[in-house]
């Protein structure tokens, strides 16, 4: 069977390309190329792209670089998942100062992906996270993306 999931590219995932003396910086690289084969249909939204233009130069330009060298598509941030997000910051499931973490989450669950992939163990990629969000999604409606490393995704072949 020939798989292609959809994913949500969160903003560390576009940092951690650069950092090569980080970890799963190699697996960051190994996703982008797994997308560049078309293996992964891949995604972020300008609340991706409001962090990454934060970022001070040359890392700026060249993590914008990899949004159109990899052809990922950019989707606007809609106001269902900005009330999504709220439902996760009332919940206590993320802080409101780190709301940007749960809109990404919304933006994976409103679009109806198959993964966020994310390095924000703070935030986003922990067991807290994961269950409760996907709690809040199902109830609303959505379906609820799972919250993976770079790793679930480059290393799922047989």
């Amino acid at each position: 069977m020939n798989y292609n999931p959809r994913i949500y590219i969160e903003t560390t995932i576009f940092n951690r390309y650069f950092e090569e003396e980080r970890e799963y910086s190699v697996e960051s690289k190994r996703l982008f190329e797994k997308i560049a084969a078309g293996e992964v249909t891949a995604f972020t939204s300008t609340a991706v792209i409001k962090e990454l233009e934060q970022a001070p130069e040359p890392k700026r330009s060249q993590m914008l670089k990899l949004v159109t060298t990899y052809n990922i598509r950019v989707w606007e941030v809609e106001q269902e998942a900005e009330d999504l997000a709220d439902l996760y910051i009332a919940a206590g499931i993320i802080p409101t100062r780190f709301w940007l973490d749960g809109v990404h989450i919304a933006m994976a669950a409103t679009n109806d992906v198959d993964c966020i992939i994310s390095l924000n163990f703070k935030h986003i990629n922990r067991l807290k996270t994961k269950t409760a969000t996907e709690a809040i999604n199902r109830l609303r409606g959505y379906a609820s993306p799972f919250i993976c490393t770079p790793m679930e995704v480059i290393y799922d072949d047989n």
